[in-house]
Formats: C-alpha cells, structure tokens, sequence
C-alpha cells in the first residue's frame, strides 16, 4: 500500500512541475509577443485568455487529484489501523473456504434437517475437483476434517481449498446447507490497498468474517 501511494504521489509531483513548466513557457512566449507586435495589428487577446482559462483548470484538475489521493491514503491507514484488532484472533468465514495448514483443513457445515445423502466437494483455488467424498447426515452441525489428499490419495500442498456440500432427502429432494471455517488470524497484508486477514496461506477479505473470537 505504502508504495502505491508513493507512487502517486510523484506522478501527482511529476505533473505540477510540468505544468508550471509548461506554463512558465507559456507567459514567456506572450510576453515576448506582446512586446514584439504589431501597433497596428494586436493580436487576439481572446486565444491566450483561452489558453490561461485552460492552465488554470488543469492546474486546479492536478489539485483536486491529490487532495482526493490524501483522503484516500488516510482511509486507508485508518482501515489497516482497524483490521490489526484481527491478529491472533479466530475467525470464523462463511465462504465455504479453508486453509489447508500441516496437511489439515476443518469445516462445519449445518443441514437444514436430516439427509439420506451428503455428498461434499473440495475444490482448489482454480476450481478443479480433488476430492469427493461421503459426509455425515446429521440434521443441524456436522464437521468435516480433510487430511489435503485428493480422491487418488496424493498429498496436496497447503492452500485455500472450498467444500461444496450436496445434501438430498430420501426423495432425492435437496436440503439446504451452509457452510463455514474457522482460523487464527496470522498477519495482515494489503491487496489493492485494502487489507486482508491471513489464515495460515488463506486471505480472507474482511466482508467474509461472520464472527471474531
């Protein structure tokens, strides 16, 4: 973030000074104009008034711009100021995500009622299949622990992983479900000069928190 901010502001410094130059030339040249014209034919005071017009409202577009970039660099600090309360602190996300630490990776996922059939899908985070597996029916709360093997028993590397759950009645009806983890809060970055909580290799943008222990 720091450097995205440093950047503009020297394309902002950059451009004040090429106006000035620019300008600075401009009043030059008119000048030696003025000097050097013809009594008997002045020129048109309504083109440099045109053109002095036009200096100014650029001038006053770069200010606008970097009042705007101040504003924007102070938000940001207060958010980053905010989101360090989240450092060693559980999270628990309600996206369906979870970080795959030390080969290990928790869900909870709640049914609506009890099902004849749960089915639970772990995708990457391209959103390809590794794993499809059977999961408990239990009408309410139920826990998923996966061990970061996919369906052929090869090790995957730790990441951020999603479960889909599919749950159906006898009838083949389906039960609706929700899905959440849980994880301590390791260190916060900027992306995109917003912050993002890290879980182990997990970002987890602040909207995504349903609870904070």
């Amino acid at each position: 973030m720091t450097s995205q901010i440093q950047g503009s502001g020297t394309q902002l410094q950059q451009s004040m000074s090429q106006l000035t130059g620019n300008f600075d030339t401009f009043l030059q040249l008119l000048t030696t104009q003025l000097q050097n014209q013809d009594p008997t034919s002045p020129m048109d005071s309504t083109q440099f008034t045109q053109q002095l017009v036009e200096f100014s409202q650029v001038e006053q577009q770069i200010n606008t711009n970097a009042n705007l970039q101040t504003l924007i660099s102070l938000q940001e600090g207060g958010s980053g100021s905010a989101s360090t309360s989240y450092l060693g602190k559980t999270v628990t996300i309600g996206n369906g995500n979870a970080a795959l630490i030390n080969s290990t990776a928790n869900w909870d996922y709640k049914l609506a009622s009890t099902a004849a059939n749960v089915t639970l899908t772990v995708t990457d985070s391209s959103g390809n299949t590794v794993y499809s597996g059977a999961g408990t029916t239990n009408s309410g709360d139920n826990t998923f622990t996966w061990n970061g093997q996919d369906t052929n028993g090869n090790q995957l590397p730790d990441g951020t992983y999603t479960l889909g759950v599919n749950a159906t009645d006898s009838s083949g009806n389906a039960i609706t479900s929700t899905t959440t983890s849980t994880g301590v809060v390791s260190e916060i970055e900027f992306q995109n000069g917003a912050p993002v909580l890290m879980v182990g290799p997990m970002a987890v943008q602040l909207s995504q928190v349903q609870s904070i222990e």
